[in-house]
């Protein structure tokens, strides 16, 4: 048994102690807490908590019960307004490590209602045991659970029914991955991993299907069995999801989000909106703006301009397929646009900073689900003559380290 005395919180929620040059990180503790640990096999930099020995006055009650087993949540031991002012400046630090001084708004929190999507992983032990719930934290194991208190209430029965499917496929299949998705009409669910369906086990899916709400249950993005097409509303139009589409984690996460964005391309008058998506901005922004939407995911698209035919009162929204890791929007390309959106995946969008920067654009909006690679490509576009101003952290991924960043660039 060690004792150690935490000095913060890290950015990834782990509490870090001192131990001459190095650091020492302990999930689940706060700063000022002395603690007893345990070595963890193979992490020599990390320890296991034993013994809270001195509480921080910031830490109250988790709220779950498989907290600190389950690996989906880091942070529910901590009062709401330290959290939010760790996550906070958790934007604050990044951004000054890469030199960007610039306004840091309060944080906005985006949790809503909860997640509206959700991966469940079901697998058999050796032992013949069906496990269906999340990843354990920090082990190759899968935590079995009955509810998830963090979920969109739209998903109540989600779990029940990634139990039943599992239950269903497993004589037949490999380890499980269940995409459930709480769209407007039902459940979307989409199955990896399972082998070929025998009419057998689609009789028994349709059944699930009926039992559970599902409006769609796709395997590997095909379709399975279709209730009714899952829809959701973007703003004033109504989308059919693709299977096992991406989608903003929650309802209100999307709206601020869009509502910030929208804001920030005020004069606007012709749009670039890049990794779209199925066009949680794009559609909303149409309703003021000229707008051209690109991403690489062709069912995104192809449902988007879907979306588009069947929606009254928007401005010409035009949408298309491009790989904008390979193919980056050009400088001369952009010279069509006054403003550009852009919300890439976590590792950013290097290619297409380095085009806008080369690029004589006036307005430049950026969103981020990972403030290193955002404040990476903001330094590009800094560096190429644009100029930052306030960056507005918004928190869809409460009780993780995980945050969001809105900002605006302008020449």
């Amino acid at each position: 048994m060690e004792r150690l005395v935490i000095d913060h919180v890290g950015h990834f929620g782990d509490g870090v102690a001192a131990a001459g040059d190095a650091n020492i990180y302990v999930p689940y503790t706060l700063g000022g807490e002395s603690i007893d640990v345990l070595p963890s096999p193979g992490h020599p930099d990390r320890r296991v908590l034993a013994n809270i020995v001195t509480p921080s006055p910031e830490r109250i009650e988790p709220f779950c019960p498989h907290f600190g087993t389950c690996g989906g949540c880091a942070i529910q031991h901590w009062k709401m307004d330290a959290y939010r002012a760790w996550k906070r400046q958790l934007v604050v630090d990044t951004l000054t490590h890469n030199g960007i001084d610039c306004d840091v708004g309060e944080l906005i929190d985006a949790h809503g209602t909860g997640r509206r999507r959700m991966v469940l992983h079901a697998r058999v032990s050796p032992q013949g045991v069906l496990r269906v719930g999340f990843a354990a934290a920090g082990r190759h194991e899968i935590i079995a659970i009955d509810h998830c208190p963090i979920l969109d209430p739209a998903l109540h029965d989600a779990i029940n029914a990634a139990n039943d499917i599992a239950e269903a496929l497993a004589p037949a299949s490999k380890p499980l991955d269940i995409q459930v998705t709480a769209a407007d009409n039902g459940l979307d669910v989409d199955v990896r991993g399972s082998g070929p369906l025998s009419a057998q086990l689609l009789s028994k899916i349709s059944k699930l299907a009926e039992r559970h709400n599902l409006a769609r249950l796709t395997r590997h993005g095909e379709l399975v069995i279709m209730r009714s097409p899952p829809v959701v509303h973007v703003g004033k139009a109504q989308l059919i999801l693709p299977p096992g589409g991406f989608m903003q984690p929650t309802v209100a996460g999307e709206e601020i989000l869009a509502a910030q964005v929208t804001a920030r391309c005020k004069g606007a008058k012709h749009i670039a909106d890049l990794f779209c998506g199925i066009g949680p901005f794009a559609l909303r922004l149409a309703e003021k703006f000229r707008v051209s939407a690109f991403d690489s995911d062709e069912p995104a698209i192809a449902a988007l301009n879907n979306a588009v035919k069947q929606t009254q009162g928007l401005k010409p929204l035009k949408a298309q397929a491009r790989d904008l890791f390979r193919r980056p929007l050009m400088a001369q390309e952009l010279r069509d646009y006054d403003c550009v959106v852009y919300d890439p995946p976590r590792h950013g969008a290097l290619a297409q900073s380095q085009q806008l920067a080369a690029s004589k654009v006036a307005l430049v909006v950026a969103v981020s689900c990972n403030p290193a690679t955002f404040a990476r490509d903001a330094r590009i576009l800094i560096d190429g003559g644009y100029k930052i101003d306030c960056v507005t952290g918004v928190d869809q991924f409460r009780h993780t380290p995980h945050v969001e960043v809105v900002a605006r660039f302008k020449r």
